[in-house]
């Protein structure tokens, strides 16, 4: 190929580093600051397969973005982990030059991460949806891929770390490659920029369900354009309305106009909810669910954390994230904490952890009212542990922590729960002095196979012990994890190998245990 179609590819790119990638895969030109860009001399980057060079979560994605690359076309940039590095990451763009034989051009620069490479859950997906659009450069949208009967397809033959391989494909089409979330069964949302039609993602789509051998499913799309003034804080609520939407109505609905007119929409389907959660939450008309923790040191129960529970709704989330929106969360937590001190006073056996969140940690009027509760009932001291959850953000640590302070002198120890699922964490661990930290079960569930999780995982623990804070792992399930969870350091444990939510505390997370071995 010829030396000016080269570099019609790096102006193009207008990146640290062009890399032109041959049909086998492997570099066929290194032209710019391979050491900025890859931790790699250009001067050595011929020859070596792109694999090797990005990081191996990323594979799927960058494999499904070069093979939908037609002659002309051009994709990215999507943010990419560089191999053998935790904290280095690189914006990633390609385009495939007719004159190039078949050779994909690819700009690489040097960008922020982290990355998230999987399926994210709706709510961080909302949160990081509106953090994205506040700084974006392009016009973006919300887009919703239909892949009805991609599970039951792909069930015979299904490739390898297949919920990998659909989240790389998507993340393809996505905007810096950012990660999907599922909205139902075979049903996806992502946030992409409008600079092309619809249409043009739809016939990738096609495309790689043909190549993986999945043609009798027929992906369908959506988009809802997010324009319109909208507050930043308000970004997610519009968003999360309208994931909500497709979730129970898929595509049988029409999306809202725009992020505006779902923001209006969410708030009137908000204003007629809320009275009713107003009422539940001064009548008491919720239940309460309790989830063994267990002392891995010797497996023996140590406590239960509170949850709970509204109706037949087996998930409290849009409760709890409805009364955040509409200002009620104070009185939800306050509430719960009644109810959770009233279970204590009946069970002098009993050790309870009740969440309480972000927002109301931050109220003069929450912590008053905790500590008043815990003055007039000193059975209470040592029993009682408060989960700081991390749904609505802390913005002023130095109050939060004087609050944890007074609540840790009611006798109860404070813990930060989810710990690594938000950018504050370490912030957070800094500047609160707390009793114990809860790690988010997204490093849990893969900390047995290795890698940068279970990294993650020994260095928080170590740190942690250091401050005299202990740990506990979530979403422990199986005893390969709780094996890994107990060569990590970690405390305590929480999941389903030691029992699910039940309506009373269990007392023998052995027989839960056992039951659950037996199913696995």
């Amino acid at each position: 190929m010829s030396t000016p179609h080269r570099f019609l590819g790096f102006g193009f790119a207008a990146a640290d580093l062009l890399l032109e990638i041959r049909l086998d895969g492997r570099v066929g030109l290194a032209l710019g600051a391979g050491e900025a860009a890859l931790g790699v001399p250009d001067t050595k980057l011929a020859g070596r397969s792109w694999r090797s060079l990005i990081d191996a979560a990323d594979h799927p994605m960058v494999e499904a973005l070069f093979a939908g690359l037609d002659d002309g076309a051009r994709a990215g940039p999507v943010v990419v982990g560089v191999e053998g590095s935790a904290d280095r990451f690189a914006a990633l763009s390609a385009i495939r030059l007719p004159q190039n034989q078949g050779a994909i051009s690819c700009g690489v620069a040097r960008a922020r991460g982290p990355r998230v490479v999987g399926l994210q859950d709706r709510e961080a997906f909302a949160s990081r949806a509106a953090e994205l659009l506040a700084g974006a450069s392009q016009d973006l949208e919300l887009a919703f891929v239909d892949l009805g009967g991609l599970g039951a397809a792909a069930a015979a033959g299904a490739p390898q770390h297949f919920e990998a391989f659909v989240a790389g494909a998507l993340r393809a089409q996505a905007y810096l490659g950012e990660a999907p979330t599922a909205v139902g069964q075979d049903r996806y949302a992502l946030l992409r920029g409008r600079d092309e039609p619809t249409s043009a993602m739809l016939g990738r789509l096609t495309r790689w369900l043909s190549d993986a051998g999945l043609n009798d499913v027929a992906p369908a799309v959506a988009a809802m354009p997010l324009t319109g003034a909208v507050r930043p804080r308000q970004m997610a609520q519009a968003l999360r309305f309208t994931l909500d939407q497709v979730l129970k109505d898929g595509f049988a609905r029409p999306l809202p106009d725009n992020l505006a007119a779902a923001l209006e929409q969410a708030m009137e389907a908000a204003l007629s909810r809320s009275g009713a959660l107003g009422a539940a939450i001064r009548h008491r008309r919720f239940t309460l669910a309790y989830q063994p923790v267990v002392a891995l040191a010797g497996g023996a129960l140590h406590h239960h954390e509170v949850l709970v529970r509204f109706g037949t709704n087996g998930s409290p989330f849009p409760a709890i994230r409805m009364a955040e929106e509409m200002d009620l969360i104070q009185a939800l937590d306050g509430a719960v904490l009644e109810e959770t001190l009233a279970v204590l006073s009946k069970d002098p056996a009993l050790r309870l952890a009740v969440n309480v969140s972000g927002r109301s940690i931050m109220s003069e009027g929450y912590v008053a009212r905790a500590t008043d509760l815990l003055r007039d009932r000193p059975w209470a001291r040592g029993r009682l542990m408060f989960e700081v959850t991390e749904s609505a953000a802390i913005e002023d640590l130095a109050l939060a922590d004087r609050h944890v302070q007074a609540l840790r002198g009611a006798g109860c120890d404070v813990c930060l729960d989810d710990f690594g699922a938000g950018a504050a964490s370490l912030a957070y661990l800094q500047q609160l002095t707390l009793d114990v930290v809860k790690i988010d079960g997204r490093y849990i569930r893969d900390l047995q196979h290795g890698g940068r999780e279970a990294t993650f995982v020994r260095h928080l623990v170590n740190m942690c012990r250091e401050l005299k804070v202990r740990t506990v792992a979530e979403m422990v399930e199986t005893p390969e994890a709780e094996n890994a969870v107990r060569r990590a350091g970690v405390d305590y444990a929480q999941g389903w190998l030691y029992g699910r939510a039940t309506a009373t505390p269990i007392q023998d997370v052995s027989f839960a245990k056992g039951v659950v071995r037996e199913a696995s």
